[in-house]
């Protein structure tokens, strides 16, 4: 019987070139229910990573064609991937570990290693995943990034000052539902609102910055009630 509810349930992309390996992990955790693909080389890993939708990495540090370092750097820095990786390697030192986690890794598990830890750890990044809002957030061709607090349409820049960036962030976080005027006001200003133009003020800048230069609107007024960011094309 599965040890977790169906939801719970991972698709985990396990990278190593020693098939034994790989086929001993996956008899283990098909027992649980979790779904598995395998990838033996470091391109191979790449292009499963980037093509398929996976709640987890298992990936080994020696790998023909790239390392696993190289395929973390490549997943966090090239494609921006935020799927947490747990990095497999015989290597123990701290040099080494610090390597991994500079290169993007999650966590990291040295070989030789029991399942049950395996699979514990496996949970905890995806429970950890599922806890956490995404980084960045993308709504049609508009993206805003948390952690570089940067903003993009369409590809071209857009700078927003702290105000507009927080509205637009909460915008894109409801999306397409709409946020009231009631609870922009007190995220921006807690119980001490300003004068009753002050958002709507906020909203018209945050309006004309992000809008004029493609000339579709996405930004919606709900009269009396607040607003709403939609995908222009839906």
């Amino acid at each position: 019987m599965s040890e977790f509810p169906s939801e719970d349930r991972m698709r985990v992309l396990v990278v190593d070139d020693n098939r034994d390996i790989c086929r001993n992990i996956g008899d283990y955790l098909e027992l649980f229910g979790h779904v598995l693909d395998f990838a033996f080389t470091g391109p191979q890993a790449l292009h499963l990573a980037l093509v398929g939708e996976y709640d987890v990495i298992v990936l080994d540090l020696m790998l023909p064609g790239m390392d696993g370092l190289d395929v973390c750097r490549e997943l966090r820095a090239g494609a921006k991937s935020e799927v947490p990786v747990l990095m497999l390697t015989a290597r123990d030192t701290l040099p080494d570990k610090l390597d991994g986690f500079r290169a993007g890794t999650d966590d990291y598990l040295v070989k030789p290693f029991a399942m049950q830890e395996l699979l514990a750890r496996l949970r905890a990044l995806h429970d950890r995943r599922k806890g956490h809002h995404a980084r960045r957030l993308v709504v049609g061709d508009l993206t805003l990034d948390r952690g570089t607090r940067e903003v993009s349409r369409g590809g071209r820049r857009i700078a927003l000052n702290p105000v507009g960036f927080t509205i637009l962030e909460k915008m894109m976080e409801a999306s397409p539902e709409v946020v009231t005027r009631a609870d922009l006001e007190t995220l921006l200003w807690g119980d001490e609102c300003p004068a009753s133009d002050a958002l709507r003020s906020h909203v018209y800048q945050l309006r004309r910055t992000m809008e004029s230069p493609c000339g579709e609107r996405m930004l919606r007024t709900v009269h009396g009630v607040g607003y709403r960011l939609l995908d222009p094309d839906d």
